[in-house]
């Protein structure tokens, strides 16, 4: 209507130009632009103001230096299991949290303030790398410093690996608490060789990273650690705005039955206040009432402090960000229009899921082609030499713009955590002879990420070699229809070993293929050889009801283990 022109014209236009659309496509602006200017009619774009921009007007105001105060750091700790974590947090909380406060220090707000040398230190009591990766996938980047714990006679393990890995994708600057130094077994110098390994290298090697020796169980060293922390937050030159309307990040989040929606709120600049109108996510509220770590009520909230507030009319999302507004009016707005956004990005998601296949489909292009994987095993082995396979084949490939980037690399089932990584390092992960936990698949499947897995390397080698050089082209998919417990064991003389099951989920079919899982551990992947209701065989058996399955050829199955069903489905070649 606006150039004059009629649409089946503009249909035929676009055409030549390459473009297949009908009278009821959308196109984008420069597509219209060129269409025009084809005619010899410039076009001018004028886009409504949404909530969403009138929100970034208000949260980008530059601010001049004379309105930045410095603020305390934000630090976060993380490691391997068993290596002195929580002792090592107890033991900086015990000694060094402000007098009066300790009595009443409650633990569910999941942060803290303590006092060193008359300078504050808040730290994240954060249940290690899956929450941090949840707050990073949310683009709520909330820790300044993450000190990761090793215990100095254990070494470097694979949650440690992991917590590197999570600590170096999300920015963050990383200091070593080498722990456990009172023991007659601590190596620390073992420890800077491993870390090298891992391309963390300490001071003492020339590195920028810090390592501080300490004992969680003495308290020896735990001084000179704060103090380090203090220093790389001077170095790292922290400074917010109080006097500006808050911004902060959801810590964690939960539905108390007193009190309604609470959520932990860690301010990053600005002051929270009550009475404050807040949005964070597509949740919205008024701020009723504010604690502070010590369960004290308190009125406002600087930066770098942390809140439990009450007000939100739901429970928002760990890792949102929380943005004060000036009326309740925009606040709706805003929730809403992001509620409508994540619809579509949804379904979007949905239908353009990024998988291996469609990883390199158009390899022509001239820009690097860089595929993130996530790789985990069942042995330390597995990992290592797949790692390295990987990375001679990116070698070898490097002259047809073609990189592989290796994000983590682990040891046991597929974690929520390792689905969090891979969404947000936009990674595939690789699975040999492990399985993901159900919570962690639930999740990829939301979120469309793909996990392959894999019984021999060279098999995924081959996948990944045919992807980068464009060639992939499956012809069957995996689909799992169903999981059966095994409760007892039947010795059959003839026959051999039956598993007495109770199919827990879907339904397990006589002509299923199936995997037998110990621990998050696959055993054995064939046929079903029998599968009996009663005693009469059974074409299918569905869940909630007892069967016996008998799996061909092989009899090593025991109480506890998981019989899993699936089935080979063609792909259509496109």
């Amino acid at each position: 209507e606006k150039i004059g022109k009629s649409s089946t014209e503009i249909v035929k236009k676009l055409f030549d130009m390459g473009k297949f659309a009908t009278i009821n496509d959308s196109i984008d602006f420069e597509t219209a632009e060129f269409v025009a200017l084809d005619y010899g009619i410039t076009l001018e774009l004028k886009q409504d103001t949404t909530a969403e921009d009138k929100l970034n007007e208000l949260t980008h105001v530059e601010y001049g230096e004379e309105k930045m105060k410095r603020r305390p750091p934000i630090v976060t700790i993380m490691g391997h299991v068993d290596h002195g974590k929580t002792s090592l947090l107890d033991y900086i909380r015990k000694s060094n949290v402000a007098r009066g406060e300790a009595g009443g220090i409650t633990q569910h707000i999941g942060a803290y303030s303590i006092e060193v040398n008359g300078e504050k230190i808040t730290f994240l009591d954060t249940p290690g790398h899956q929450a941090f990766t949840a707050m990073r996938m949310r683009g709520a980047n909330v820790a300044d410093i993450a000190v990761i714990v090793v215990a100095a006679d254990d070494g470097i393990m694979p949650q440690t690996v992991e917590a590197i890995n999570h600590a170096k994708n999300a920015g963050v600057s990383i200091i070593i608490a080498a722990n456990k130094i009172d023991k007659p077994t601590a190596n620390l110098e073992s420890i800077k060789q491993q870390l090298a390994a891992h391309d963390v290298l300490v001071e003492e090697w020339g590195g920028d990273v810090m390592m501080c020796p300490v004992s969680a169980k003495t308290g020896q060293g735990v001084p000179e650690l704060l103090e380090g922390i203090l220093l790389v937050a001077e170095v790292l030159d922290l400074k917010a705005v109080e006097d500006c309307p808050a911004q902060g990040s959801i810590i964690e989040a939960r539905l108390d039955k007193g009190l309604g929606p609470v959520a932990t709120v860690l301010v990053q600049n600005g002051t929270l206040h009550v009475s404050d109108y807040v949005v964070a996510g597509t949740c919205i509220g008024k701020i009723r009432s504010m604690t502070d770590f010590t369960g004290k009520r308190v009125k406002e909230a600087k930066p770098s402090f942390a809140a439990q507030v009450q007000g939100f009319t739901e429970v928002p999302n760990a890792g949102d960000k929380l943005v004060v507004v000036s009326d309740e009016k925009l606040a709706k707005e805003v929730a809403a229009e992001r509620a409508a956004k994540e619809r579509i990005e949804m379904q979007n998601r949905t239908a353009g899921a990024k998988t291996l296949e469609d990883m390199f489909k158009n390899v022509s292009d001239e820009e690097v082609k860089s595929l993130a994987v996530i790789i985990k095993a069942d042995v330390q082995g597995s990992a290592e030499a797949m790692k390295q396979s990987l990375l001679e084949i990116s070698d070898k490939m490097k002259d047809d713009n073609v990189k592989i980037s290796i994000i983590h690399s682990g040891v046991g089932a597929i974690s929520e955590g390792d689905v969090n990584l891979a969404y947000t390092s936009n990674a595939i992960i690789l699975a040999f002879n492990v399985k993901a936990e159900p919570k962690a698949r639930q999740l990829a499947e939301r979120n469309s990420i793909e996990i392959r897995y894999y019984r021999v390397i060279y098999e995924a080698i081959e996948d990944i070699q045919s992807a980068l050089k464009g060639m992939l082209a499956p012809v069957y998919k995996e689909e799992i229809v169903g999981h059966a417990e095994v409760r007892a064991t039947f010795r059959i003389s003839g026959v051999g070993t039956i598993a007495g099951c109770y199919v827990t989920d879907g339904k397990v079919a006589r002509t299923n293929k199936a995997r037998l899982i110990r621990d998050n551990i696959v055993v054995f992947d064939g046929n079903i050889a029998s599968l009996k209701r009663e005693k009469s065989d059974a074409k299918d058996v569905a869940s909630g009801y007892e069967c016996g399955i008998g799996l061909e050829k092989y009899g090593d199955i025991k109480e506890g283990d998981v019989i899993e069903a699936y089935e080979m489905i063609q792909v259509k070649n496109e």
